[in-house]
C-alpha cells in the first residue's frame, strides 16, 4: 500500500473546513464537533481535541427503545467509543408537521449514559436506493411527492430528486431533528456527526424519466454541473455521452442532498456526511451480474468515479464515506484511495463485521482515517455478511481504544504509519527516513507452525514517530525491529530504552523496561494490548 503513506492533501472544504484554524491549544471543550485541516491533513475535533471514531453501526431496526439494552451491551463488547444508529423519518414524523423524538432521545441519552458518542443516520428520502423509510403520508401521495419513472413509464419505489415538495418536507424534518439535537445535546456533544440520507440514489432506473426530467435532460447542462465536472457547454448527451443519464441523476441528487444538509446545519452546525453504496466489480454482485448504475449500485450516488464532482456539487457536506463490503485487498485499498482525496478525509462509516475485514482498520489508520465502523454489530437483526465469527474488530478497538485520542493527534500530525499482513507478505518495511522498521508477522508462531505469517493473514502493526529517534509501537501477532537504512538490525544502532506502558489522561506511564529476550528478537506483540515507547541510538 499504501500503508506507510501519510496524507498529502492541500485543498479545503467550501463549508465545514477552513485552511487556517486556531491552534488546538486555543480550542475549548464548549465548541461543537467539527472538522479542521492543517498542513494537508484533517482532524475530527470533539471537545476541542482530535477524535478517532471506533464505531459500531447497529442493524436497521435496532434504534428502538426495546432494542437498545442489547445495543449497549454490544457496544461494550466491541470496545467501541461511538454508536452509529438510524433515525427513521417514518417514525419521527408519522403525521406531517408533528414530530416524535422518543427514539432519538433514547439513543442520545442512552449513549451518553454509557459513555459513548453517537453518529445518527438520517433514513429520509433515500435508504439503500429506495424510499422505504419515508412516512406513509409521503408514500401514498404520488402527485405531491413524485416517484422516479423508468424509461418504459413505470414508477418505482424511489422518490425523484426533482420533487420540490419532497425536498421541502425532507428539509423541514431534518432541520427539526437538528434543532431538537441542539436543545438536548448542544453542550454535551454526545452526537458528533450526522449522516444525511443512506446510500442514496436510484435502484431500478438510471435516472428519472418523468416528463419534467425528460425536458431538463433534453436541454443544456446547468453551468454549476459544467463547472463541477470540468466540461464545456452542451446538452446532457453532448457533454456526457454514454454517461449522460447517470450524470443527470448525480447532479439533481447531489443538489437535493446538499440542500437538506444545509438546512440541518443552519439549525445545528455539526459535521454532516453521506455514505456510499460503492461500485463493486461484477463478480462481487452475483445477484445483479452487471456493474450498471441503477442495477449494480444506486444511480446518482457518489461512487468512486464521481466523488470529486459530488464534493463540488454538495459543499454543505463535510465528507463522503464509502461503505465497503468486499474483503478483497486490492478492492479495499483502491476504494480507500478513491475517497482519500485533497477535498475529502478518509472515513469508513460501514464495513463488514467478519474477522476478515478487521485488519483494514489499521490500513485506514495508516492513511489518516477519521473513523472506522463495522456494520451489524448488535445482536438483533439480519446481517449482510451472515453470522460468521467476528472477534477481531473488538480486539483491534481494545488495542487502539486505550490511546484513541493520542492516535488521533498523532494522525493529525502525520506521524502514524501502519503495516498490514496480506498473503505472501509476511515481512514488510516501514520507512521513517533516518530509521527503517522491519515488521514480521506471526513471529514466532503461536500455533506451532514454522512457516512465516499467520494462518489467516491478520497481523497488523502501528508505529508512530514521537521524535527523531523515538517511536510508539504496538500491533497484533507482529515483531518489529528498527534498523538504519541499508543496514541489518543491530549494525551501528541499538535500542537505548524500551518502555512498556500506557497512556493515562494523556500522559505516558511506564510499567516496566523491556530488554534481553523481550527485545533482542524484536519487539513482539501478540493478542493482548501492549504498547512500547522505544528510543533508538546510532553509534
Amino acid at each position: 500500500m499504501r500503508f506507510t503513506r501519510t496524507f498529502a492533501w492541500a485543498a479545503v472544504f467550501s463549508l465545514g473546513l477552513v485552511a487556517c484554524q486556531p491552534a488546538l491549544a486555543q480550542l475549548t471543550s464548549t465548541q461543537a464537533p467539527r472538522l479542521i485541516q492543517k498542513d494537508g491533513r484533517f482532524a475530527f475535533l470533539v471537545d476541542g481535541k482530535p477524535f478517532l471514531m471506533l464505531g459500531g453501526q447497529i442493524h436497521n431496526s435496532s434504534a428502538w427503545p426495546s432494542e437498545l439494552p442489547q445495543v449497549w451491551k454490544s457496544m461494550e463488547a466491541l470496545n467501541a467509543n461511538t454508536v452509529e444508529a438510524p433515525v427513521y423519518w417514518e417514525q419521527m414524523e408519522p403525521v406531517e408537521g408533528k414530530f416524535d423524538f422518543a427514539n432519538v432521545d433514547a439513543v442520545v441519552l442512552g449513549a451518553r449514559e454509557h459513555h459513548l458518542h453517537a453518529v445518527l443516520l438520517w433514513f429520509g428520502t433515500w435508504k439503500n436506493g429506495n424510499n422505504h423509510y419515508v412516512p406513509t403520508w409521503v408514500k401514498t401521495d404520488d402527485k405531491r411527492f413524485p416517484r422516479v419513472i423508468r424509461p418504459d413509464g413505470t414508477p418505482i419505489d424511489v422518490l425523484s430528486p426533482l420533487g420540490k415538495e419532497t425536498l421541502a418536507a425532507d428539509k423541514a424534518a431534518f432541520a427539526a431533528l437538528m434543532r431538537h439535537l441542539k436543545e438536548i445535546d448542544g453542550t454535551d456533544h454526545t452526537v458528533i456527526a450526522m449522516q444525511v440520507e443512506n446510500e442514496s440514489g436510484n435502484v431500478g432506473s438510471v435516472r428519472d424519466n418523468s416528463a419534467e426530467a425528460n425536458k431538463l435532460f433534453a436541454g443544456p447542462v446547468p453551468a454549476e454541473m459544467l463547472a463541477a465536472a470540468h466540461k464545456q457547454p452542451g446538452t446532457w448527451k453532448e457533454v456526457f455521452d454514454g454517461d449522460a443519464d447517470e450524470m443527470f441523476q448525480v447532479y439533481y441528487q447531489a443538489r437535493y442532498i446538499n440542500a437538506v444538509a444545509a438546512a440541518g446545519k443552519a439549525a445545528f452546525d455539526i459535521p454532516c456526511y453521506v455514505n456510499v453504496w460503492v461500485d463493486y466489480p461484477a463478480a462481487q454482485l452475483p445477484q445483479r451480474q452487471v456493474p450498471l448504475p441503477g442495477i449494480g449500485y444506486p444511480s446518482g450516488g457518489p461512487v468512486q468515479k464521481v466523488v470529486g464532482t459530488w464534493r463540488r456539487l454538495a459543499p454543505a457536506l463535510d465528507m463522503i464515506g464509502p461503505d465497503i463490503y468486499s474483503d478483497d485487498p486490492g478492492f479495499y485499498y483502491d476504494t480507500m484511495k478513491a475517497y482519500n482525496r485533497p477535498d475529502n478525509p478518509l472515513w469508513i462509516p460501514e464495513t463488514g463485521r467478519n474477522d476478515s475485514y478487521a485488519k483494514y482498520f489499521f490500513a485506514a489508520l495508516g492513511e489518516g482515517a477519521l473513523g472506522f465502523s463495522p456494520f451489524g454489530v448488535d445482536g438483533s437483526g439480519w446481517n449482510i455478511l451472515g453470522n460468521a465469527q467476528w472477534t477481531y474488530h473488538a480486539r483491534n478497538f481494545a488495542l487502539i481504544g486505550a490511546m484513541d485520542r493520542e492516535i488521533a493527534q498523532l494522525e493529525f500530525e502525520g506521524k502514524v504509519k501502519t503495516a498490514v499482513e496480506e498473503p505472501g507478505q509476511a515481512t514488510q518495511e516501514v520507512d521513517f527516513g533516518d530509521w527503517q522498521a522491519t515488521v514480521a508477522f506471526g513471529y514466532p508462531q503461536g500455533d506451532g507452525r514454522r512457516a512465516p505469517g499467520t494462518k489467516d493473514s491478520h497481523g497488523v502493526a502501528l508505529i508512530a514517530q514521537l521524535g527523531p529517534d523515538k517511536f510508539l509501537v504496538t500491533g497484533i501477532d507482529a515483531s518489529i525491529v528498527f534498523h538504519l537504512p541499508g543496514k541489518p538490525a543491530w549494525i551501528h544502532s541499538q535500542i537505548l530504552t524500551a518502555e512498556q506502558g500506557s497512556y493515562e489522561k494523556g500522559a505516558w506511564t511506564v510499567q516496566r523496561l523491556l530488554n534481553g529476550d523481550e527485545t533482542d528478537r524484536g519487539l513482539r506483540f501478540y493478542e493482548q494490548p501492549e504498547y512500547v515507547h522505544v528510543t533508538m541510538q546510532k553509534f
